[in-house]
């Protein structure tokens, strides 16, 4: 009979320890800790993600309650005082590199958008917090902030990069220092306009994709005829506009269009002249699967409530629970695992520390649904 170590101790080992010592020995503490490790900290980290404990109190005393385990993962049992010492001065920029190498590692695997090349979505997410509690956050007179700044790949719908800021900070700050491939598509809200970054996208060759606010400057000099097949698709216009910024004057294309479902009217403005109309109202459509990341990591992942209350700890606890997020998908990508990452993610916190094969319980599982299926006709079954 195979013998299995504990699924949680499965689910670390999907991190490289090559990778983990190399960025250790480069963005760790200085000097090497001897009693807490490293390794220590981001499993105690990682545990509290998967398991969605409310208190610093109850994820060290659950996880020290299962001390004749803790051995086969590479941790001792610790103290809540030495774990919140660690939290606090340990930098956060460990983990943040960390995540950059595992987007890397995923990128390799995940199946590739075949409808939309070089896809990508720009977007923030604000997360409040009690200003009482956290002073270094000051963000309104009644609440402090951070803001997650996140930029999607569309090809597996994972982060290509996140940075971590105040709430203060404007979103256009953030998007000015990101580089992007020559040829891709950048899809962002009007949050985002700007007429100088825009000009510098259109000189390196990206495209991009985004709504025209209401009071935007810009002269109209050339109307592109429509076909009936487009306006049947929605598309009501579709102009060359110029546009004035402080390096010079430029043409973009400014089109309209009305969504059939909803008879919602927008104007879009983008810098590719070409894709058809309908192409660029389809890719701002796909803007949306963002949002829909904010929601799952919010509704998933401990990045609201917090274990921690200096800056350092806050962005240690967040970037650990995206690279939970990048872990899950790697091994719902290499495994072919059909269940949805909140699915996966729900059946490992059950059988974290039971002795077998992490894949096969998934396999397992798929079956016990299929056998609490509703009984259904011979012939019915087949399809």
């Amino acid at each position: 009979m195979a013998f299995y170590n504990s699924v949680f101790n499965q689910f670390l080992s999907l991190m490289p320890r090559q990778i983990f010592s190399k960025i250790a020995n480069t963005y760790g503490p200085k000097r090497q800790p001897r009693k807490f490790t490293l390794w220590e900290q981001f499993v105690y980290l990682l545990y509290f993600q998967i398991t969605e404990r409310k208190s610093l109190r109850a994820c060290i005393r659950n996880m020290n309650s299962s001390f004749n385990r803790l051995y086969h993962l590479g941790v001792k049992p610790v103290a809540r005082s030495t774990f919140s010492d660690a939290n606090n001065k340990r930098p956060y920029q460990f983990f943040a590199e960390l995540f950059k190498e595992l987007c890397q590692r995923c990128s390799s695997v995940q199946p590739k958008n075949k409808q939309f090349h070089k896809l990508f979505s720009l977007d923030s997410s604000t997360i409040n917090m009690t200003k009482s509690l956290f002073r270094w956050a000051d963000f309104r007179t009644s609440k402090s902030g951070i803001k997650l700044h996140v930029l999607l790949s569309h090809d597996a719908y994972l982060p290509a990069d996140v940075q971590i800021t105040k709430a203060k900070i404007h979103d256009i700050q953030i998007a000015k220092k990101l580089s992007f491939e020559p040829g891709s598509i950048v899809v962002f809200d009007r949050g985002y306009n700007d007429y100088s970054w825009f000009y510098r996208l259109t000189k390196e060759k990206v495209y991009f994709v985004t709504r025209l606010k209401k009071n935007a400057k810009f002269s109209t000099i050339e109307h592109v005829p429509l076909e009936k097949s487009q306006r049947s698709e929605g598309v009501s216009s579709d102009h060359f506009i110029e546009v004035q910024s402080k390096e010079g004057t430029y043409i973009l294309r400014k089109i309209g269009y009305r969504d059939l479902k909803t008879k919602k009217f927008y104007y879009f403005l983008t810098n590719n002249f070409t894709l058809s109309a309908k192409e660029i109202a389809d890719i701002y459509k796909e803007r949306w699967q963002i949002e829909l990341f904010f929601k799952w990591i919010k509704q998933n992942l401990r990045i609201k409530s917090f274990i921690g209350r200096s800056e350092n700890a806050v962005f240690s606890q967040i970037f650990v629970a995206l690279i939970a997020y990048l872990l899950l998908s790697y091994l719902k990508f290499t495994s072919k695992i059909s269940y949805s990452l909140q699915a996966m993610i729900q059946i490992i916190q059950l059988n974290l520390f039971t002795n077998c094969s992490m894949v096969a319980l998934f396999i397992h599982e798929q079956n016990e649904q299929r056998n609490k299926s509703p009984n259904l006709l011979p012939l019915l079954k087949y399809f």
